[in-house]
């Protein structure tokens, strides 16, 4: 597909002459060279008030796909050359990796956010609004408290991941921030539109998974600071300290998230992401790995139930077998998640699963940016929480339905220390200058139960 050239808002100061993309030349697929990773703008620019790509209706493209739900198949995706494909944080960050790393082991904990469906088809506002909000973190006076980078679960571009999009819907929202963004693809990243000849996750993997490449910028950042990013395959590991990272991809159907080839049920697919799994969280046992583990993955294991006819709330089902999967490698290894994060249905929800004496929060952040989607409609029973969710149960666990927010836009800022992992949500009309979370849940490493939050003294005045 076509790159479409987008105008730059500046260039960074390293950047060696080259030919960048320009309206003239829409074919351009050079890429730029730079001296090491970058994030945002060395100067913070104003929000773009349109787009710089009209985004065309996909109306006709998905009235032939719910035409052939039924017969939709996830899409194969590359395979990782080792069993657990890993990226540390000091990677990503380039010649000062290793000392910013130290300086958080220092701090005694890191923070970071994590959000989903960011990308918009209408227009900037709404993924702005999110954005701006968690730019604002980076103004925090106690250094423990700013975030080390923004984990992305999934949906960065709408509606087929198409490149001539990328500028529009990710890297110009995200032209400010400060940090590494890491990601899993979500299902509009794989998807193709019908009689497409784009292939599954292309852009993704450009823009993404630029492991073993010299640092560079693509075309579709239009001149913009950031440079790839450079995982090593769209399922992976992040380890940073205090925590470790396990990405999923759930590929490419509207419902349900897919991990595997469910023992022939998706001959597409292969069993690796079960073995990088199990291999992952092997190595957490066997390194003893003190920190907390966080499974993201884009499509959610649960969502909300109602009493009401239409069981499920919202326009997204959960992925039970998905799930399964999961809890497979889970049990295998001998070691669980802490917490397991997810976008895909447009909204915050939270969860608390409890298993074998253990609490593991499930949240959904898939309000990032892209078209709210309410919980309940007319004729629906009012939701209210907490609420035991018998149907999500598998017989022998208990799955309570916490806490939501469907009207809002919003993220998650997560909290790790030796002891405990926080998981904050804030919306972000709550403004810049807001800091307090509209939810939040704290889980204690050791004994993986849900516990108040041990709040780190201030810093003292000088």
């Amino acid at each position: 597909m076509a790159r479409r050239s987008k105008p730059s808002s500046s260039k960074a100061a390293d950047a060696p002459p080259a030919s960048e993309p320009t309206d003239s030349n829409p074919e351009n697929s050079q890429t730029i060279p730079t001296n090491g990773p970058q994030f945002g703008e060395p100067t913070p620019t104003a929000d773009p008030t349109k787009f710089s790509v009209k985004h065309g209706s996909d109306s006709q493209a998905y009235k032939i796909l719910d035409s052939q739900r039924g017969s939709l198949q996830p899409r194969p995706f590359p395979i990782a050359s080792e069993a657990e494909p890993r990226l540390a944080l000091a990677e990503a960050l380039g010649k000062k990796g290793a000392d910013i790393e130290s300086a958080i082991t220092r701090a005694g904990q890191i923070v970071f956010h994590s959000v989903g469906d960011t990308g918009n088809t209408k227009g900037p506002h709404d993924m702005e609004l999110v954005a701006d909000k968690m730019v604002s973190d980076y103004n925090e006076t106690d250094p423990r408290a700013v975030p080390s980078f923004l984990y992305h679960l999934g949906d960065v571009v709408y509606s087929f991941g198409e490149t001539e999009y990328y500028y529009d819907q990710f890297y110009d929202p995200f032209r400010n921030y400060p940090a590494p963004i890491f990601a899993v693809p979500g299902n509009h990243d794989g998807m193709v539109a019908p009689n497409s000849p784009a292939e599954s996750l292309a852009a993704f993997l450009e823009n993404f998974c630029a492991s073993g490449q010299a640092p560079h910028r693509t075309a579709e950042s239009g001149g913009l600071a950031r440079t790839a990013q450079v995982q090593p395959s769209v399922y992976f590991t992040l380890e940073a300290p205090f925590v470790r990272i396990l990405g999923l991809y759930s590929n490419c159907l509207e419902d349900p998230g897919v991990i595997s080839d469910q023992g022939g049920t998706y001959p597409s697919l292969t069993s690796h992401q079960l073995t990088y799994l199990e291999t992952a969280l092997q190595r957490i046992k066997k390194e003893k790995f003190s920190g907390a583990v966080i499974i993201a993955v884009h499509h959610p294991p649960y969502v909300a139930q109602t009493r009401s006819p239409k069981l499920i709330a919202g326009r997204h089902g959960g992925s039970s077998l998905m799930l399964k999967d999961i809890d497979t490698a889970c049990e295998s290894s001998g070691v669980r998640p802490h917490a397991i994060l997810s976008g895909h249905a447009h909204n915050y929800q939270r969860f608390t699963r409890t298993l074998d004496n253990r609490q593991t929060p499930f949240v959904v952040a898939g309000n990032g940016g892209h078209a709210i989607q309410r919980l309940t409609s007319r004729g629906m029973s009012t939701l209210r929480t907490p609420a035991v969710q018998t149907p999500l149960s598998n017989g022998n666990d208990q799955v309570v339905f916490e806490n939501y927010d469907d009207s809002e836009y919003g993220y998650l800022r997560v909290i790790a220390n030796q002891q405990q992992l926080r998981i904050e949500y804030h919306p972000a009309s709550d403004g810049e200058a807001a800091k307090t979370p509209d939810d939040s849940v704290t889980v204690d490493l050791a004994t993986r139960k849900i516990v108040p939050y041990n709040v780190p003294e201030l810093p003292r005045l000088s």
